[in-house]
């Protein structure tokens, strides 16, 4: 099959010309706003020569999603709709967010089904992105390509003089490789964990044009398990301005930086020295790796095997246009950027037994990894974490075997404060909510879990492993934060209640019997048992919008916040 893929690889080259070997990076569509309708959808993409390839995208991309632009405090609505063939979810990565807001593996889509989560953005300023969390189908839907960047603004990152311009001096940058089916072209999915080819942006052989100025690249390792140690073709330095959770107190100067699944960089380069019409290369210098490194075992073949394995290859082509002209140009990196006040080990009044990374069962059905000896279920026992507690968490890879793992906490970003390897490195000194952890190592960090706080063990908040393959075979855990936003509640209300108009066309509107109650969810599905609409929470006093639905008979089930009973009518859509 390699064979063949070089040979097609080739005869694209040959059959269009040198000017082939380069393709114009896309740059997702950007939306802007507090309401977003997010279409998921399979789709297909010309990434080698011969047939399309089946891809999975969101909205008009073919390939990923379009980026998010929100302003911290704003309330946004997503309307997610899943017109894939399959259930899927979507989760809010790096989002601090209610849990049954978060869009874990517990807030499944079926097919054809519309979700409408909405929350209060309370991050600061930062990278995010979206993407795919069913349990055991997370590396085929994110192989596909489904997800999406999400940039968080506020005031604090409005006042620096950053590059901001979307797609022009300030770009996204969504790293992953393919291998594909030689006959049909179609991505190879859970039998290779690593691609032979690269894309950025879901483009092979990836060029760009960024002016004659400084510029900044928000960078997301979005590979199913490959890490990246990024660095430019002539070695120059570039500036780490901001991770997972948002901008550093100050740049940190770096030649090479690691990046692994599930994290994010913003990172700022100096273009201004280099001559228009010139090009350089970024570059992943992953040759020399140890084995720990994912991509840093020798064999191009296997399961773990890929052509680009233990090499140093080309990320993204850049070329040298002109300086830009409708904004002022930036032209020197702030010495300092944010004051962030991290929590330290003396501020934590829990300390969590340590996690430990350990080997699963082997076998045809085989669990590669899981956590303390622990497979995950959705009906596992949760942690149970106090709301405004700050916890001391370690995570230790005691497993025998020689991989490393990136490991990502939802709801909070958290401060490490120690990795037995050596020093936390500088770059990744800020708010972070994923890391990787070596062989033989620990980490150690500290987090508040604030602002949200719900009993409801049916929608919990994850921790896991982000390889794809590992969280689908069962390396995750769950937690839940409770507290007295959680049980504010002491007296039994009454779930009974009426809906109207019925039959309606556009809105429905609840009559509760009781004032007291709260409605924790409804969903809404055909007489023939088919869901259609999951709305979290909703916003029901002002009529909950029908109006997308066909005409017909349709089951309403509400289940209430404090006993998390449920309850159903039936209403006519004219």
């Amino acid at each position: 099959m390699k064979k063949k893929l070089q040979l097609f690889s080739l005869i694209l080259i040959i059959s269009n010309g040198i000017q082939a070997q380069y393709n114009t990076m896309s740059m997702p569509e950007a939306l802007y706003g507090t309401t977003f309708n997010l279409n998921i959808h399979e789709s297909t993409k010309q990434l080698v020569a011969g047939n399309q390839t089946i891809t999975g995208s969101i909205n008009n991309e073919s390939f990923w999603g379009p980026t998010l632009f929100v302003n911290k405090g704003d309330l946004v609505h997503m309307n997610v709709t899943n017109n894939l063939n399959e259930s899927t979810t979507l989760h809010w990565h790096g989002m601090h967010l209610p849990s049954v807001m978060d869009g874990g593996p517990h807030q499944v889509i079926p097919s054809g089904t519309l979700w409408e989560p909405y929350w209060t953005v309370m991050n600061q300023a930062t990278t995010l992105w979206y993407h795919p969390h069913l349990h055991e189908t997370t590396q085929a839907q994110m192989t596909k390509g489904i997800g999406g960047f999400i940039i968080v603004k506020d005031p604090q990152e409005a006042a620096l003089a950053l590059p901001r311009t979307y797609g022009v001096d300030d770009i996204v940058l969504a790293l992953t490789s393919r291998s594909y089916n030689a006959t049909t072209n179609t991505f190879v999915s859970t039998a290779r964990v690593y691609g032979d080819y690269m894309l950025s942006n879901g483009t092979p052989n990836a060029q760009i044009s960024l002016p004659k100025q400084f510029v900044r690249m928000r960078i997301l390792n979005a590979e199913i398990e490959r890490g990246y140690n990024l660095g430019f073709s002539d070695n120059r330095t570039f500036y780490v301005i901001g991770n997972d959770g948002g901008l550093l107190n100050a740049p940190v100067a770096v030649t090479r930086l690691p990046i692994h699944v599930g994290e994010r960089y913003e990172i700022m380069v100096n273009l201004g020295n280099d001559a228009v019409g010139s090009s350089i290369d970024l570059k992943a210098y992953n040759s020399g790796q140890s084995n720990s490194f994912p991509g840093g075992e020798p064999g191009t073949t296997g399961t773990f095997g890929s052509l680009l394995n233990n090499t140093t290859f080309n990320v993204l082509h850049i070329n040298v246009g002109a300086t830009t002209t409708a904004s002022t140009p930036v032209t020197s990196v702030p010495t300092t950027l944010v004051n962030n006040t991290y929590w330290t080990a003396s501020d934590a009044n829990v300390t969590r037994a340590t996690i430990n990374i350990t080997n699963g069962t082997p076998g045809p059905a085989s669990v590669p990894f899981n956590f303390d000896n622990t497979t995950y279920s959705s009906t596992m026992t949760p942690k149970v974490v106090n709301l405004n507690d700050i916890e001391k968490w370690t995570i230790a890879n005691t497993s025998p075997a020689v991989f490393g793992h990136a490991f990502h906490l939802h709801d909070v970003e958290f401060k490490i404060i120690s990795r037995s390897s050596g020093a936390v490195a500088a770059y990744e000194s800020g708010w972070k909510d994923t890391f990787f952890i070596s062989r033989n190592e620990s980490v150690s960090f500290v987090a508040k879990f604030d602002d949200f706080a719900d009993s409801d063990v049916n929608h919990p908040y994850m921790y896991h492993c982000h390889f794809g393959g590992h969280e689908d075979a069962g390396m995750m855990g769950q937690f839940i934060v409770t507290g007295t936003m959680a049980n504010n509640q002491t007296d039994a209300s009454s779930t009974e209640f009426s809906l109207f108009p019925n039959p309606t066309t556009d809105k429905l509107f609840v009559n509760l019997k009781d004032a007291s109650t709260e409605i924790y969810y409804v969903t809404i599905s055909t007489v023939q048992g088919r869901v259609v609409m999951m709305l979290p929470q909703p916003n029901w006093q002002n009529g909950i919008d029908i109006s997308s639905l066909d005409a017909g008979v349709y089951t309403f089930q509400m289940m209430d916040k404090q006993s998390k009973s449920v309850t159903t009518k039936k209403f006519i859509k004219k």
